[in-house]
């Protein structure tokens, strides 16, 4: 597959994945909205309030991903799009036409899942 080719399929899945999490994002919105949270017995309440926890942890997902669309859209018009940022090597073209918003290589994945793990055993 050319180059072309890729940034091509990349960028229209990046475009179709942004335009669906801005409708689910608008969805859960306006369902979140339409529940009343402040009648009830504690049971209800207890349950809302689990409801809107969920509906925070699921925004802020989604706003996240969002953001790495962005980023990736925005790596394409630099011409950095496709070189991971931690070995700065080619990023695999299977990986990239999965996850076209990934940042990184296989390598580079595993070598920061590694620092994480490291940097948590060290707050621990």
């Amino acid at each position: 597959m050319s180059e072309k080719d890729l940034l091509t399929k990349c960028r229209t899945k990046l475009l179709e994945t942004k335009a669906q999490l801005l409708n689910q994002m608008n969805s859960l919105n306006f369902d979140f909205n339409l529940v009343d949270k402040s009648r009830g017995d504690e049971s209800d309440l207890a349950s809302a309030h689990q409801e809107e926890h969920q509906f925070l942890i699921n925004q802020r997902r989604m706003k996240n991903q969002l953001q790495e669309i962005e980023w990736a859209l925005a790596r394409m018009e630099s011409g950095s799009f496709g070189i991971c940022e931690e070995t700065e090597e080619k990023i695999e073209t299977e990986r990239l036409l999965a996850i076209p918003w990934t940042r990184y290589s296989i390598e580079g994945a595993e070598i920061q899942e590694a620092l994480n793990k490291k940097g948590a055993a060290k707050k621990a």
